[in-house]
């Protein structure tokens, strides 16, 4: 839980400035601090979540986050409990189990290995977000433009010349990976998609975006499924919590004084 919710702020209260995103009069974030979209909604399912734990009688109310948006580990102790108490999550049936698998016997298999360059547009402190993510779209939309050779060209250039990865002196080659060699986020973006090619959207990570392009692949070994059982029980649980704490936030926020701030906005889960 603690991966799931990490950050959420209270600098200041809304009477003071209206025009702040807010959860019952609590802020999100102070006046001069510039949140990009994911971001804000991600502090709000924290504030609902550490709301709910104090109506819950989990944790004090007079817990307060610290200036740089982390939860007090009392905050963090007291979600957990909540979301364990809340969220009932079964265990997925022998029967569920073995659809999965087969309907997704790719993703179990082992040894899967890519050939992938990149160029990396760092989402560091102070950055315009928006900009830089303007900046990202408009380079995937540059390479995906060439097709041929003048793609070699033109990926090559742009990550010598734009690039913050160091890989970017060696046209942003990252060579071969495994699952296991990349970030989880950025490996499922990569692994899941069995294309080859600049991916057609960018790659978001904890590092900043990503402009992708898979150059070949070496498929796995596909495992029996008595192999993978636990691999996929987990799957399908990890499916079934995202559905629970969705709808759990989505009842939260009827609930509650949401201001300046759309939870409805995002593709992806709420919370991650």
């Amino acid at each position: 839980m603690k991966e799931v919710c990490k950050k959420f702020v209270m600098h200041t209260s809304t009477l003071e400035n209206p025009r702040i995103a807010s959860i019952n009069g609590i802020a999100l974030y102070a006046c001069d601090e510039a949140l990009s979209p994911d971001e804000l909604r991600q502090r709000a399912c924290s504030e609902l979540l550490r709301q709910a734990a104090i109506a819950a009688g989990l944790l004090d109310d007079a817990d307060e986050s610290t200036p740089d948006g982390i939860l007090s580990e009392a905050a963090s102790s007291a979600i957990e409990a909540l979301l364990q108490a809340r969220l009932q999550i079964p265990e997925p049936s022998d029967q569920a189990c073995q659809r999965h698998y087969a309907a997704h016997q790719v993703s179990y298999a082992s040894g899967e290995r890519i050939n992938v360059r990149h160029i990396l547009f760092a989402v560091t402190q102070g950055v315009d977000v928006n900009l830089l993510r303007q900046r990202a779209e408009f380079t995937l939309l540059n390479v995906r433009c060439h097709d041929g050779k003048s793609i070699v060209d033109a990926f090559d250039r742009d990550a010598r010349t734009l690039s913050n990865c160091p890989s970017g002196a060696d046209g942003g080659q990252l060579g071969w990976l495994s699952a296991s060699d990349c970030a989880p986020e950025f490996a499922r973006e990569l692994f899941d998609n069995k294309g080859v090619g600049v991916l057609p959207r960018l790659v978001h990570s904890r590092f900043g975006l990503h402009v992708v392009e898979v150059l070949a692949r070496q498929p796995g070994k596909e495992q029996p499924f008595e192999s993978v059982r636990g691999a996929v029980t987990m799957a399908l649980k990890q499916k079934t919590y995202i559905t629970a704490l969705r709808q759990y936030l989505t009842l939260l926020a009827a609930q509650a004084a949401v201001q300046g701030v759309d939870l409805e906005a995002a593709d992806t889960p709420l919370v991650q």
